[in-house]
């Protein structure tokens, strides 16, 4: 895919209510204006990256693109799972991830156990590829603090929406 790795940022919005409770894999969801400026190359499926809440620390995380086909979906989201345990949840805060590769596309399973065990399993990839140097060095990308430096102490906000910002 040729739009990764992709940069995008925007608010976190309440999601389906799954990941927390269903799943026990918590989600952070993008609003559809976010998810509709995707570039048609990047496909429905599990992604890997690094993401930031607000101004806090960058993590490693996983993402879902796509319609969740056990859930049957009718709307395509991009739920974003950040490899850390936060200790309260972030609606409304500005959510800024990096997508540097792609794990697999996304299935449908015959059970609630499968779909968490597949979710486990691209948790554990992604945190070994993200070991890699050509993916460690974008953990500290200048795309990360420019969120930072903008939302502090200064009238300007944050950009909802960056795509491909480099």
């Amino acid at each position: 895919m040729k739009s990764l790795p992709y940069f995008c940022r925007g608010e976190v919005i309440q999601g389906f209510g799954r990941g927390s409770k269903e799943l026990g894999i918590p989600t952070a969801n993008f609003p559809d204006a976010v998810v509709d400026c995707l570039p048609a190359d990047i496909s429905t499926g599990i992604y890997y990256g690094w993401a930031c809440v607000g101004n806090g620390d960058v993590y490693k995380m996983v993402m879902s693109i796509g319609w969740n086909p056990y859930y049957k979906n009718t709307k395509k989201s991009m739920e974003t799972h950040i490899i850390h345990t936060f200790k309260e949840d972030f609606y409304g805060e500005v959510l800024s991830v990096v997508m540097v590769g792609y794990i697999r596309p996304e299935k449908n399973f015959t059970s609630l156990e499968a779909l968490i065990a597949a979710i486990n399993g691209d948790i554990e990839e992604a945190k070994t590829k993200l070991e890699l140097p050509e993916h460690l060095k974008l953990k500290d990308d200048n795309f990360f603090t420019s969120a930072a430096s903008s939302s502090s102490g200064s009238s300007t906000s944050v950009p909802t929406t960056i795509m491909n910002g480099h």
